[in-house]
């Protein structure tokens, strides 16, 4: 079964998909909080939380190893549901090795964001141990975006993590809705998607002729609203 988070940082959105028996955990990064208007990431996020007891992941914001490992330790006091999310490598590309390990000794539930290839995967698995839980986030719609097919990357990190119960495979960046039934089939244990994404997939289940009244209903409101003639 693969679980569906929901990837944002909206406070009133939150709120909403919260009371979703479909949304399992929430996902959030530094661009989504300044999008919805974050000024104090801290209290923001401890916002988020009082709303939320399900599985959600607050980032990192530093670039450097000691920053990131400091961070870490801080973000992880925020609540027990809290998943530290790290990046797989800084901006200069090195890997963040040390920071995983040593947060992962520490028994703090990680989130490694930023991951492309099953090679970074392999490098996740040998920094950690095989109880205290950890997700590791490839980015299939980036990768999609840049002309790349995802499937053998997402497929090969599913079968390398089967060797660690701990750990969990989540596709990220999400573009559409068949994204789910792909994450689905290739056995991704976790799904995180923008709120409209999951909008879509409570309506799976229309057959071919009900999408099609549903278009065209929809093309005759517009129409009727903006009063066009012929």
């Amino acid at each position: 079964m693969t679980k569906i988070f929901c990837d944002i940082a909206d406070i009133k959105q939150i709120r909403k998909f919260n009371k979703k028996k479909i949304v399992k955990g929430f996902t959030t990064n530094p661009s989504l909080m300044r999008k919805a208007g974050a000024k104090d990431y801290k209290n923001y996020s401890l916002k988020i939380n009082k709303i939320t007891k399900k599985p959600v992941s607050f980032e990192v914001l530093a670039d450097n190893e000691k920053q990131m490992i400091s961070q870490g330790l801080k973000i992880n006091t925020w609540g027990k549901n809290v998943f530290v999310k790290v990046p797989i490598c800084n901006s200069n590309g090195k890997f963040m090795g040390r920071v995983i390990r040593t947060l992962n000794e520490k028994n703090i539930k990680l989130n490694i964001t930023a991951v492309y290839s099953h090679h970074q995967t392999k490098k996740i698995l040998r920094m950690i141990n095989k109880k205290t839980q950890v997700i590791i986030s490839i980015f299939a719609g980036r990768l999609g975006d840049s002309g790349k097919d995802p499937t053998s990357t997402i497929k090969s990190s599913v079968s390398l993590s089967k060797r660690y119960k701990n750990v969990q495979i989540l596709w990220a960046s999400t573009r559409e809705a068949l994204h789910y039934v792909k994450a689905k089939k290739l056995g991704c244990h976790i799904i995180t998607m923008p709120p409209d994404i999951i909008n879509k997939i409570e309506s799976f289940g229309l057959t071919r002729k009900e999408l099609s009244i549903k278009t065209v209903s929809g093309f005759l409101v517009d129409s009727k609203k903006s009063k066009f003639i012929l």
